[in-house]
């Protein structure tokens, strides 16, 4: 598996099973030579069109996040019309389909020590406002708690 973050996160993507790790602020890792099944942007902070040389034939484009003007909701329909023009490459949008189902799995994960929830920061309930500016920095690692009560 090959992961992208900044120069302070390679030992932590290493020890979470990244097998490569590129660096992206010392390198466009869109320029990467190496071809992917399937790219995951799970920060939301890049586009199908910037990635799609990045997957082979076939491959699919997925983010976390709505993207530019929610761009990430309508390629889905576009992609899977136009994927002869795109090289057979696609853009999915993550719609839950067996959220119990995902919930047992994430359980399980936790109790076989497999899933690790990466936390940034915990904030009190009270601090919400100094969260939400935190995580609008666009720096965080990981998630932002709130902690509601004691």
């Amino acid at each position: 598996m090959t992961a992208v973050c900044a120069t302070k996160n390679i030992e932590l993507i290493k020890s979470l099973g990244a097998s490569r790790v590129i660096d992206y602020t010392r390198s466009d890792f869109t320029k990467d030579d190496q071809r992917y099944d399937f790219v995951f942007d799970a920060v939301g902070k890049i586009s199908f069109f910037k990635c799609k040389q990045l997957l082979q034939s076939g491959g699919v484009y997925v983010s976390s996040d709505l993207g530019y003007m929610a761009q990430n909701l309508i390629l889905p329909l576009v992609t899977a019309v136009v994927k002869p023009l795109l090289g057979n490459k696609k853009s999915i949008f993550p719609t839950p389909t067996d959220v119990r189902g995902s919930m047992l799995l994430i359980k399980k994960l936790i109790e076989q020590e497999k899933f690790k929830a990466m936390i940034d920061r915990k904030y009190p309930l009270e601090q919400i406002i100094e969260a939400y500016k935190y995580v609008e920095k666009g720096h965080k690692t990981g998630n932002v708690v709130i902690t509601v009560g004691p």
